[in-house]
């Protein structure tokens, strides 16, 4: 591992010489791209040289224990050795995982899109359960919530919401979420106590920004119409709710929240980039060969990822074979745990195929 250490202290040397550059502090992207790799850089150049350190204490105990003859020394020599190889081995693997291909994605902000699916109103019900259960680990997390468009039927549950989630780390944090959410539960609907199984479908997006994707004019239909609320009723008497039809790919977008036709429009932009920069993106991974098959899956949004049992107060993630109780707590937004866990095997499965 040390042999890898010269390269990256030189590389590390060169940006830091870079960063005091007055020609390269004029280029404000290229300054933003140096101080990111500085930050990455100098988290392993002090690992590196923490590992530098504990090789050469495990030297100079093995020399002593050379020399000596006191077997009391010795014993306490080799303990000192075995404490210092496992130190070596926990700095190594540190060291490793911070070698590993960052994902671009991590630290860009998220479009989140959440849809009823099998089980209508008790859907709906459990798609609005699961937007307040991101909007708490959000508010846990200091990320912010912007809602985009909303679509809620007449008992206050959620047919589709589209919301932005903004700050550090957003999509790392929430990028495992794409999939099937499966709740069993007695609906608040139902009257005879039956247990019955519902889905409700989640759609993880790093937002685009306008660099990102360009998107051509005439690639892009535009419709007006009047905003309605929950079973049509009409909630604005002006033409501000906006449609995007993109014709290339065939994707729509609608946003009807704001009052301000020129707001949604924007919102709708939003959306139909960061739509399209996953399609971007799974359309490189293919040609790459890579098809993202892992164990915790591919982020497909027909994938059933999570199952939520009332009835035995379990949350089980079917991707890792993991399952926490505290079920209140967990849609609380104490979702932490688990995101940890998935993170964990994604380090896991990459170092494997390091």
């Amino acid at each position: 591992m040390l042999e890898k250490y010269p390269k990256i202290k030189q590389e590390f040397e060169e940006i830091e010489a870079g960063l005091s550059d007055s020609a390269i502090l004029c280029d404000h992207k290229k300054v933003t791209q140096l101080q990111k790799k500085h930050t990455e850089l100098t988290k392993l150049v002090e690992l590196f040289e923490k590992l530098k350190k504990t090789q050469e204490k495990i030297e100079q105990t093995f020399s002593l224990i050379k020399i000596e003859s006191d077997p009391e020394i010795i014993a306490m020599a080799e303990e000192d050795v075995a404490k210092l190889r496992h130190e070596k081995e926990l700095i190594t693997k540190k060291i490793e995982i911070e070698l590993l291909p960052k994902d671009d994605n991590d630290e860009k902000d998220v479009i989140m899109e959440i849809r009823a699916g099998a089980g209508g109103d008790e859907s709906a019900l459990f798609a609005a359960e699961l937007y307040r259960m991101y909007s708490k680990f959000a508010e846990q997390k200091r990320l912010s919530i912007e809602i985009i468009n909303l679509n809620e039927n007449e008992i206050g549950g959620i047919k589709e919401i589209i919301f932005g989630i903004k700050g550090k780390n957003a999509f790392r944090w929430l990028k495992f979420e794409s999939g099937v959410h499966r709740v069993q539960r007695v609906p608040e609907t139902e009257s005879s106590g039956r247990v019955h199984t519902s889905t409700v479908t989640v759609a993880v997006l790093p937002e685009a920004e306008e660099v990102d994707i360009d998107i051509a004019q005439n690639d892009v239909r535009v419709d007006v119409f009047r905003s309605s609320g929950p079973g049509g009723q009409s909630v604005n008497t002006t033409d501000s709710a906006v449609r995007l039809t993109h014709i290339p790919s065939g994707l729509i977008v609608t946003c009807q929240d704001e009052k301000s036709q020129i707001k949604n429009k924007e919102k709708a932009f939003r959306v139909l980039r960061s739509r399209l920069l996953a399609l971007k993106q799974e359309e490189e991974a293919k040609k790459r060969g890579d098809e993202r098959k892992s164990q915790i899956g591919t982020g497909d949004r027909s994938e059933k990822i999570r199952t939520y049992n009332f009835p035995q107060d379990r949350v089980t993630d079917h991707r890792i074979g993991f399952s926490v109780s505290n079920l209140p707590g967990f849609m609380n937004g104490n979702i932490e745990t688990l995101i940890i866990k998935l993170l964990e095997k994604q380090e896991e499965e990459a170092l494997k195929n390091l």
